[in-house]
């Protein structure tokens, strides 16, 4: 089966330099990277105890990080230069939201975005596929409600770090 949407892609160009808008957008998001995923679930054994962990976890988005891809590391060793990092952000009791109404959601959260440095007009970008318009596929209105939700806090930590609209 092949299925054929719509996905709105937001960028947020932003005047502030490349570290300052991840130093605002990583002060604003929590982080499971220095202890890994697995090791909240070992730690947890009742539903209230893993709530307790992941909101220990988050940041003043509401998000956490659990994946930093830096490209501007590795760039440099096949000949390119670029600010440019990936991260994949998410809260499972935001995507419970999601995939209690259809498991299938959890192709697209946690989410994708990038923040990078665009040379030509020295603005610094971040940039993602909304949630809501990734999550159109599965043609489920209770997701789709529930992504909007995604969307707004999505869109709020960028304009954070960005200081610009989509």
């Amino acid at each position: 089966m092949r299925t054929t949407f719509t996905v709105h892609h937001n960028e947020h160009v932003s005047s502030r330099s490349f570290e300052e808008v991840v130093r605002a957008f990583e002060s604003a998001v929590g982080s499971v990277e220095d202890i890994g995923f697995p090791a909240v679930l070992a730690a947890t054994k009742t539903a209230d105890e893993f709530e307790s962990q992941v909101k220990s976890r988050e940041g003043t988005s509401g998000f956490m990080r659990f994946l930093t891809v830096d490209h501007g590391a590795w760039l440099p060793r096949v000949g390119l230069k670029a600010k440019a990092r990936m991260y994949t952000i998410g809260n499972p009791l935001i995507a419970r939201t999601m995939l209690e109404h259809d498991i299938a959601a959890g192709l697209n959260v946690p989410v994708r975005l990038m923040i990078y440095e665009e040379p030509a007009s020295r603005t610094t970008r971040l940039t993602y596929g909304l949630p809501s318009s990734l999550m159109s596929g599965l043609k489920n209105k209770k997701v789709t409600a529930a992504a909007k939700k995604l969307d707004a806090k999505l869109i709020a930590l960028a304009v954070h770090a960005t200081g610009a609209e989509a």
